[in-house]
């Protein structure tokens, strides 16, 4: 809304209803004046009609406003465009006119010209079907089965040149008024959010489903396009032309492609980007509600899923970032919702659940608000998520590396090395893949941590007591040259190499996830930085490892590694669980009195409990028969 002192004053219904319609007239007379006129001369007398008739409209409701400061100055202006219009001026002298006078309208008389929610477009698309295709023809172009017999040819929406200029408030507007003289006629008679469903409808046309693809990657990663349009209001009255002469017109274009076909990606301004998401969230859950006390529990579990997997988590890394307690208890609160679904539990006691959720969805809106984020939770989101994320693989290649060293195999560091610094490499693929070509999905996501955290642990559980068991032989350098030399010749560097590609990738894709949630906030140098002081951090505990190692005797060695690897193990078995429960391929069942610790992988589930008892059973069983067979392998 436009500040200054009239602005702070209060505008009753009938002045706002005034005011909007003929902010919209002048909008529409801005775009549509050059089908009228061109070089002075009238081309469509229907049109240069309607230009004179609307003209006179605007000069007269202004005149009928309340009296406030900044009205005679509005009469003033309304006059002189009616006079432009009467002598036939050209159209850009026309649009700077119309305005410059609808800014100055609202800034006298502040309203809202938006709808109060995102437009349901595929709702928009039958009602064009039904309504306006016989016309305007069915893919907008302006050749329907009955305009042939029209003595005013109808717009072609798939026209980009006026599309450019043509907002959605003067579409919704010409929708809501008709135009005398021609067989457009009024929908006045359809409720709000009809009306402008079938505004964003006609407004898609000139647009094509890969413009919708490109200025989805625009509108996700770069914030400075996002503040340019913060809310439906700005969505609706912006025009691509407009939009263009800030951020050039083919960003503009296809940015305008993908919010008018997908309106409920504008974030509301109270909600820093994620309100779209927040709101897809309740929307779900409240439809999930609604199913299970209709009896339905199979769709109302698909919605609960869906609440999680389409609302929640692509919001997830970044109110992780912002406030990890908060994520975590949202997503046990998700999980729980979900389970209580599966064990029939009351519809009370569900809807008891949703409404805790609710309440905790309010907190993390506020969490994510402009007002809540700063460089400093920027750099420290982005340090500690790295840090976190990055200690685990760490962990592992260090070891993997100091093993080699260890059994004098430096040949074999190039499988090492060539594993970890292929992940990099992927990771980096998956960000370009997952930012500007197809997006990645909840279940996706979910399903690679899971499955990846799986291989992994298995693979670590098998190399732990592997390691464990070598602890205990006093001819550990003879076993090295002739056993590992003969299984390295045998090409099993390549299990190297995949075991450090594994573990390493897995955690750069987590890291991916947060860190584009984080790019998208703005701060991208302030968020370098962050990475840069925990790489830092985590390459000085590298070189720590590697050093305390090489002075380790190795038994010592090969026992410490072996019970990393069995910690590990066990944090990655529930880890991979509970990714797998988030993606719907495992049950939840909760447990009440569990705390979660999710760096432990420690999560209130059964199932993630009881996979990482299997691993630590697993793990256990290892070890004892090691020591069983430690008295004949000292004897050999």
């Amino acid at each position: 809304m436009v500040g200054g002192a009239a602005s702070a004053q209060t505008v009753d219904a009938g002045t706002a209803g005034k005011v909007t319609t003929t902010w919209k007239l002048l909008d529409y007379m801005a775009v549509d004046y050059d089908g009228a006129v061109r070089n002075g001369k009238i081309v469509s007398r229907g049109e240069y009609a309607e230009m004179t008739e609307f003209a006179a409209t605007i000069v007269s409701t202004i005149g009928d406003l309340p009296s406030r400061p900044g009205r005679s100055a509005l009469v003033q202006q309304a006059g002189a465009l009616q006079r432009q219009v009467k002598a036939k001026e050209g159209g850009d002298r026309i649009a700077a006119t119309a305005h410059a006078l609808s800014k100055a309208l609202l800034a006298a008389y502040p309203v809202a010209i938006a709808p109060e929610t995102p437009p349901d477009v595929a709702r928009g698309d039958r009602l064009f079907a039904d309504n306006c295709a016989a016309c305007h023809g069915a893919s907008g172009n302006g050749k329907g089965p009955n305009a042939a017999a029209l003595d005013t040819p109808p717009i072609a929406f798939t026209d980009a040149g006026r599309a450019r200029k043509r907002s959605l408030a003067a579409l919704e507007q010409v929708i809501t008024q008709g135009i005398d003289g021609t067989a457009m006629q009024s929908f006045r008679d359809l409720p709000p959010g009809d009306r402008w469903a079938l505004a964003f409808r006609a407004g898609e046309f000139a647009f094509s489903e890969a413009d919708v693809q490109r200025g989805k990657a625009l509108w996700r990663n770069e914030a400075a396009i996002r503040s340019r349009i913060p809310d439906l209001k700005a969505l609706v009255t912006t025009t691509p032309a407009a939009l263009g002469e800030a951020i050039g017109q083919q960003k503009a274009d296809v940015v305008m492609a993908y919010l008018r076909m997908h309106p409920e990606a504008v974030a509301r301004a109270s909600t820093g980007g994620a309100g779209d998401s927040i709101a897809v969230t309740r929307t779900k859950l409240d439809a999930s509600l609604a199913a299970y006390r209709a009896g339905d529990a199979k769709k109302a579990k698909a919605l609960a899923l869906s609440a999680y997997l389409d609302g929640f988590e692509p919001i997830e890394p970044l109110l992780s970032a912002k406030d990890a307690g908060l994520m975590a208890n949202i997503e046990t609160r998700m999980g729980a919702f979900r389970a209580g679904i599966g064990d029939g539990i009351s519809s009370g006691e569900l809807a008891s659940r949703a409404a805790a959720i609710e309440t905790l969805l309010d907190d993390a809106s506020a969490a994510l608000s402009p007002q809540a984020s700063s460089a400093v939770s920027t750099f420290l989101g982005a340090f500690t998520i790295l840090l976190r994320e990055g200690l685990e693989a760490l962990l592992i290649v260090v070891a993997m590396l100091a093993f080699l060293r260890k059994a004098e195999r430096v040949d074999a560091l190039r499988y090492v090395h060539g594993g970890w610094i292929s992940a990099l490499a992927a990771g980096g693929a998956t960000w370009a893949v997952a930012t500007y070509a197809i997006g990645i999905s909840g279940a996706s996501r979910e399903l690679t941590e899971g499955l990846g955290s799986l291989l992994a642990a298995v693979v670590l559980l098998s190399v732990g007591i592997w390691m464990h068991g070598k602890s205990h032989a006093d001819q550990w350098q003879r076993y090295i040259r002739k056993k590992l030399s003969g299984a390295l010749n045998r090409q099993s560097g390549w299990f190297l190499f995949a075991l450090a590609f594994v573990v390493v990738y897995r955690e750069v894709f987590e890291t991916i996830l947060f860190y584009a949630a984080l790019w998208a906030q703005g701060n991208g140098a302030v968020m370098l930085l962050g990475a840069g002081a925990a790489i830092g951090v985590l390459a000085l505990i590298a070189w720590a490892m590697l050093r305390y190692s090489r002075s380790l005797p190795i038994g010592t060695f090969f026992r410490y590694s072996a019970w990393l690897m069995a910690i590990l193990t066990v944090v990655l078995a529930g880890k991979g669980v509970a990714a797998l429960q988030e993606a719907g391929w495992i049950d939840i069942a909760p447990l009440a009195e569990m705390p979660r610790i999710s760096m432990l992988g420690v999560f209130p589930t059964w199932q993630s409990v009881l996979a990482q008892i299997v691993a630590l059973v697993a793990i256990v069983i290892g070890f004892v028969l090691n020591d069983r067979q430690k008295r004949p392998q000292t004897a050999a």
